[in-house]
C-alpha cells in the first residue's frame, strides 16, 4: 500500500475557505490524501460554511480552526493557499513541498441577508470544489 499523501489548505481565518477545501480534498481524495486547514489568524469555523457544504453531503460540523503553527516543523507534500495573505504570509515548508497558490473571496467578508451570505458561500464552495476536482484529474484520478 503506498503512504498517504499529505496536504495543507491555508487561509487567513481558518474559518469558510480553507475548512471547505479541507472537506472538500478529503472526500476527493477518497482515503488517499491526509488532508489538514489551518489559518494565519485562526477564528472559528463559520456556520455558513458548514451549512453550505452540508448541503453537497460533506459534513464539516466537526471542524475547528487552527493555527498554522501548529503544523510548524510537518512535512506536506502539498500546501494549497486559498486567500492573498496566506500566500504572503505563509511560513516556509520543507523542499519537496508543492505550494499552490489558488486566490477565492472571501464569503465572510458578505454582508446581507442570510440568504446573500449563504448564496456567496455556495459560489466560493463550487469556485473550490472546481480547483480541487481539477487538482486530482491532473493526478491522473
Amino acid at each position: 500500500m503506498t503512504e498517504k499523501k499529505r496536504l495543507l489548505v491555508l487561509c487567513t481565518g481558518n474559518s469558510a475557505r480553507s475548512q471547505m477545501g479541507e472537506g472538500l480534498f478529503r472526500a476527493a481524495g477518497e482515503g488517499t490524501f491526509e488532508v489538514h486547514s489551518a489559518g494565519t489568524k485562526p477564528g472559528s469555523v463559520r456556520p455558513e460554511a458548514i451549512a453550505v457544504m452540508r448541503e453537497i453531503g460533506i459534513d464539516i460540523s466537526s471542524h475547528w480552526s487552527k493555527s498554522v503553527d501548529e503544523f510548524a516543523g510537518r512535512t506536506f507534500d502539498y500546501v494549497v493557499t486559498v486567500c492573498d495573505h496566506a500566500r504572503d504570509s505563509c511560513p516556509l515548508f520543507p523542499a519537496g513541498t508543492a505550494r499552490l497558490h489558488w486566490s477565492f473571496e472571501d464569503p465572510a467578508a458578505v454582508e446581507g441577508t442570510e440568504e446573500e451570505r449563504l448564496a456567496a458561500f455556495r459560489r466560493i464552495r463550487d469556485q473550490i470544489h472546481q480547483r480541487v476536482k481539477a487538482f486530482f484529474l491532473e493526478l491522473g484520478r
